[in-house]
């Protein structure tokens, strides 16, 4: 019923929907969620071609059910996140970021294209060295992300594997 009752207040006089990253205009956003995907990205190409190496197929028997499904798996969470990586930075780039920051920095563009690319690359293939540059792209945007907040970031190596450089806010 509340519902019918705004519907119709939105006809009458056409009100303006806002939209945000999580439809409440909050004004949080991040790049951490992305550098973390891009970073898990490269940990699943890593345990793929881990277990692909190691599977010692030379003996032409049949891979059995546990190598299936643990191939299976890695390449669904390294497809899964090198679209979240994307998604993120869409997010960032839809509402967060202005022409201003465009004009300061101008390899922002080329940067957001480079990492829908390597995204989709990533999500293609299981080649380290596109996911590592998927990584390392994404550094680059947290980098300037943050520098438009005017806040300071360093370089260190992510605690986790695959052991990567990350960048991070100085806070």
């Amino acid at each position: 019923m509340v519902y019918r009752i705004l519907e119709a207040f939105d006809k009458m006089f056409g009100l303006e929907q806002a939209r945000a990253h999580c439809d409440v205009p909050c004004g949080i956003y991040d790049p951490i969620k992305a550098q973390i995907a891009a970073l898990t990205v490269v940990r699943m190409v890593d345990l793929l071609n881990d277990k692909l190496e190691n599977h010692g197929n030379d003996n032409g028997s049949q891979p059995d059910a546990e190598f299936i499904n643990s191939v299976a798996r890695y390449v669904a969470v390294k497809e899964e996140h090198a679209e979240e990586c994307k998604h993120e930075i869409r997010v960032i780039m839809g509402d967060y970021l202005k022409e201003a920051h465009y004009q300061e920095y101008p390899e922002l563009a080329g940067l957001v294209l480079n990492i829908m690319q390597l995204g989709s690359k990533s999500r293609q293939t299981a080649d380290r060295e596109t996911a590592v540059a998927l990584v390392e792209a994404v550094n680059r945007f947290a980098e300037i992300f943050w520098a438009t907040k005017g806040v300071e970031t360093k370089r260190a190596t992510a605690p986790y594997a695959p052991s990567l450089e990350t960048v991070y806010p100085v806070l």
